[in-house]
């Protein structure tokens, strides 16, 4: 052991990924449908492993930890500006009033039970398993007038208070959110989110089955026999079937295979391959004619491509409309918004930087892309100038400040990363020309960024936490509790009666207020339903924003 620590001591990255190794060992455990995850694993590691006194340079988890808040702002960007638009002022109040209800709880509970400054901060971090706050507070604690160790201690308490309350506040806030939380709204969650699901779709399928009708597409083959059906051009019988999409992908004319254009007329006896919902072949195309097996005809290369909408002449233009415009032989597969898949209905309104998932014939989803924003080409390569440029641009406006309480309050550089990562994700989804950051890229800034973060901050603060956790007591578990489920409690309240919010989009909006995606989870596995992320998105990047921001200003209100 004494061989290993010196190992470690002389070589100080190799205890860190040594952390991260562990963390995200531990962090797969499952305990019923609770687990650590990797974050508070690499922590609960770098913790262990600190107890050998690991010298390891403050740098090093500024880097992570940058990295970590300008993917966060990236990633947000888009949503989070188009959530200053009017129609999502309700989400935005809820937001404000749960993150501001965090803040109050937190100081409110830490001068009622004498905490200092870093065990305040530490408390707000992991009541609401919001990781960022341990950074900023750090910072912000760093700049305090006061001895070399007394700020080491105050910061070290950051990460004792976190890891006891993360455990309580996360799985208090994910219960309460898909158990209690209805029952106090009197609904029953699952016909609440399928009636909404049926306002959204027209149809009264349940919510899996409408899952099913948007997500499951294919292509099968039928000989036209139908007079109604026969004589018609590609483009008619594409609208042959009201509210519904449909694609006549290919043609067979007696021996010949044809590769239509929307004027090419169908005669009786042809033999069309058609793409579509399996819905629609059950509902909309038994008049059309036999199915026929026909490989030689439905054998042709497809395509899925991703499109960001960008232009704005198609921003806030309903599916149905973007597809009679723009849509002629692509389907839409996925909808994804800020990050989540979303349910669509034909009269969803898109917004910048939505990402549509296009299936159809190269040429036709390339033009479908160029007409409504930019083809998302697939490729590992990331923009390191625009990512380097945002950082640094980011940190110096994080270090402007202004006194509060003798406290020089400001965003600190990691502050200015996240601001800066939203403007710079938001110019992406405007001019995707440059600025690419990859999905496989930004999982490595955000969940390796961030365990590292908190494994460095783990080994700081080893030597210190035991004697920490005895310090604070149990009392730090009941207060987690209560500082985990009172904002949320507001929220509820204050989302159903005074902005009378329809109850399943006021939970999502509450996960996302709270930035907790396993609350989410849970709420949509107890809806059986995708419905309540159409109020995370507004809500999980404001929430982001403010959460982040009261680091600095719970150690200047607990000065």
């Amino acid at each position: 052991m004494n061989a290993i620590g010196d190992i470690l001591r002389a070589n100080p990255e190799l205890a860190l990924f040594l952390a991260l190794a562990i963390g995200f060992l531990v962090g797969r455990f499952r305990l019923g449908t609770f687990t650590l995850g990797p974050v508070l694993g690499t922590l609960l590691a770098g913790v262990v492993i600190g107890q050998l006194r690991i010298p390891l340079s403050p740098v090093v988890k500024t880097i992570f930890f940058d990295l970590f808040l300008f993917a966060t702002g990236y990633k947000v960007g888009p949503q989070f500006f188009r959530g200053l638009k009017r129609d999502a002022l309700p989400q935005l109040a809820l937001t404000a009033v749960i993150c501001v209800a965090s803040l109050l709880t937190a100081v409110g509970l830490s001068r009622l039970l004498g905490y200092d400054v870093g065990t305040a901060a530490g408390l707000l971090a992991g009541a609401f398993s919001e990781s960022t706050v341990i950074g900023t507070a750090s910072e912000a604690i760093q700049r305090l007038a006061l001895p070399a160790a007394e700020k080491t201690r105050l910061a070290n308490n950051i990460p004792v208070a976190y890891a006891v309350t993360y455990l309580v506040g996360t799985t208090a806030v994910v219960w309460f959110l898909s158990s209690l939380a209805p029952r106090l709204l009197r609904i029953d969650l699952r016909r609440a989110a399928a009636e909404l699901e049926t306002a959204l779709t027209g149809k009264s399928e349940a919510a899996a089955e409408f899952r099913s009708g948007y997500e499951t597409w294919g292509i099968r083959a039928f000989r036209v026999e139908s007079p109604a059906w026969a004589g018609r051009t590609v483009a008619e019988l594409e609208k042959a079937v009201p509210g519904s999409r449909l694609v006549i992908e290919r043609v067979r004319q007696g021996q010949r295979l044809v590769e239509p254009t929307p004027e090419t007329v169908v005669g009786k006896g042809d033999v069309v391959a058609v793409l579509a919902r399996r819905t629609v072949f059950l509902d909309g195309l038994a008049a059309l004619g036999p199915e026929v097996l026909d490989p030689e005809l439905l054998d042709f290369p497809l395509v899925i491509r991703d499109v960001v909408i960008t232009r704005k002449e198609v921003v806030g233009m309903s599916l149905a409309k973007l597809g009679e415009q723009h849509g002629q032989g692509v389907v839409l597969r996925r909808l994804v918004r800020g990050g989540q898949e979303i349910p669509f209905a034909a009269w969803t309104a898109v917004n910048r930087g939505d990402q549509l998932q296009l299936v159809g014939h190269a040429e036709d989803v390339e033009r479908a892309g160029r007409e409504v924003g930019y083809l998302d080409r697939p490729t590992p390569a990331t923009d390191v100038v625009f990512l380097g440029l945002g950082i640094v641009i980011g940190g110096l406006v994080g270090l402007l400040a202004v006194n509060v309480r003798g406290v020089p309050l400001s965003l600190t550089t990691s502050g200015g990363a996240l601001v800066m990562g939203l403007a710079f994700g938001w110019l992406r989804s405007i001019r995707p020309v440059f600025g690419r950051i990859p999905e496989a890229a930004l999982w490595v800034f955000d969940n390796v960024g961030l365990a590292a973060f908190l494994g460095a901050v783990g080994l700081a603060a080893g030597p210190s936490f035991v004697s920490g956790v005895r310090q604070t007591g149990l009392g730090l578990l009941g207060a987690g509790l209560v500082a985990a489920l009172l904002p949320h409690s507001v929220g509820l309240l204050f989302g159903r009666l005074v902005l009378k919010m329809n109850p399943v989009i006021l939970l999502g909006a509450c996960t996302g207020a709270g930035t907790t995606t396993a609350g989410l989870k849970a709420v949509q596995d107890a809806a059986q339903s995708k419905a309540p992320v159409l109020g995370y998105t507004v809500p999980y990047a404001l929430g982001n924003i403010l959460l982040t921001a009261w680091g600095p200003v719970i150690v200047a209100l607990m000065r």
